[in-house]
């Protein structure tokens, strides 16, 4: 899947406190790793595996070879809306 970087920002941003730690529970991965997902660069504390990103407008292009934390993600936005 790709995805702008922009984009990709703008659902983190738009994530109800806690999500972070809800997405990383659920998927059985570090919460870093969630952030470092969304664009963080901590990787001494998290992994992102699967994550390419390419210069571009609008921040770029990502490409995503996993999207599970994207999808769970959207799915706590559309809970919460």
């Amino acid at each position: 899947m790709n995805i702008t970087y922009n984009d990709l920002r703008q659902i983190k941003h738009q994530l109800p406190t806690g999500s972070i730690s809800r997405i990383a529970n659920e998927l059985k991965v570090t919460e870093q790793t969630v952030r470092n997902y969304f664009g963080a660069q901590k990787y001494a504390e998290g992994d992102v595996v699967g994550v390419h990103r390419e210069p571009g407008t609008s921040g770029g292009v990502v490409h995503l070879e996993d999207d599970k934390i994207l999808n769970l993600a959207i799915k706590i936005l559309n809970q919460q809306n």
